[in-house]
Parts: C-alpha cells; structure tokens; sequence
C-alpha cells in the first residue's frame, strides 16, 4: 500500500471507510434508510471484536477456590458467536470446556466470560479452541483441561459452497485428557449426543 494512500487513510474516520464501502458496493448512504448505518456499523464492529481488549488473567482472576475434588468437571452447551477472519463473516455454535481441578476449582461463569473474550475477536475456529483450553491450563495449572466445539460458519453457508447443513468440530486435549484414555472416554461418553435430543 502506497504512503499516499496511507496517509489519505489515517485521516478518515472509521464510519467515513464505512461511507465508502457503501458507496464502492453501488449504495447511496445518503439514503434515509442507510444515514445512521456506518454509525451503527461501527458500534456493531466495536462490540464484536471487543475481546481484543480483554485479558486472560484478569477474567480468572480471583475465581479460584480451594477444594479437594479432583472429579471432572463439564460445562456444556456454551453458546458464542465469533467473526472468521477470512471473510468477515459470523461463524457460531456451542462449546464444550471440561477440566479437572488441581486442589482449586473455578467459579463456573468465568467459562463462557473467556470463551466470549477470545469469541469477540477475528477467529479461526482451530485457534479460538487452543486459546480457550491453554488459557484455562496455565492460569489453574489443572490436572487437565479439554474444549470442544462445535460450529456452524456463514462463509460456507451463505456464500462459496452454500452448505447449509454442514457444521464443523473442534477439539484440544491438555494434560490428562490427552495422557489418558479413561480419562478422555469419559469426557467423550459425557458430551454424546443423547436419545432424544
């Protein structure tokens, strides 16, 4: 990209580059139902990648507590929405975080707090799984911490192949998730699909 072009960039506002765009797709954002749109655009954009502001460290903080259970412990079924990086495009689904404790347990809604910070950035789904499940193992120093997810991307049902049906699985395996296979079978035979559902 050229100075020039750079510099004639750095001047513009983020709504000014949303005026464009319209106009470069063949709208008129003069027109009464697009006037306040790059406004909203850009609330819209700020709030989706908002987890670029957030850390780690500060979410868990203070949520651990003491305890002797050393069991699994599951929380399933955690709804999110990230943007793909590739397209710009929503990908969205549920996510699975299971870990066993290391003489502390975690308050439990800080699991869907970390899965939305690193969700609320421009993602793969192959990342935002490893980011979640080495987050949890390095600030809990868990026996083990597994997540898996399960997604639905509109860059492959609204546009390119257009598969509407199709849905894409995710899955890290840390400490003893990964060392041991009861370990892993349980946590598999947990998250499988019931009868009825």
């Amino acid at each position: 990209m050229s100075t020039a072009l750079l510099n004639a960039l750095a001047g513009a506002t983020v709504q000014d580059l949303y005026r464009e765009l319209l106009l470069r797709i063949g709208e008129d954002p003069s027109r009464d139902g697009l006037l306040k749109t790059p406004e909203r655009m850009e609330e819209a954009l700020k709030f989706l990648t908002s987890g670029y502001e957030q850390d780690a460290l500060e979410i868990l903080h203070e949520a651990y507590f003491e305890s002797e259970y050393g069991g699994m412990v599951v929380v399933r079924d955690i709804e999110f929405y990230s943007m793909c990086e590739h397209h710009m495009l929503p990908f969205f689904g549920r996510a699975h975080i299971a870990y066993v404790p290391n003489k502390k347990v975690i308050g439990l809604s800080k699991f869907p707090r970390l899965l939305n910070m690193y969700a609320r950035r421009l993602q793969v789904q192959e990342r935002l799984t490893e980011q979640v499940a080495h987050a949890i193992m390095q600030t809990t120093h868990a026996q083990g911490v597994a997540v898996v997810i399960e997604a639905s991307h509109l860059c492959m049902m609204m546009r390119g192949v257009e598969k509407q049906n199709s849905t894409t699985s995710t899955s890290t395996m840390l400490g003893i998730f990964l060392s041991e296979t009861q370990t892993r079978s349980e946590l598999l035979s947990i998250l499988a699909p019931k009868g009825g559902r």
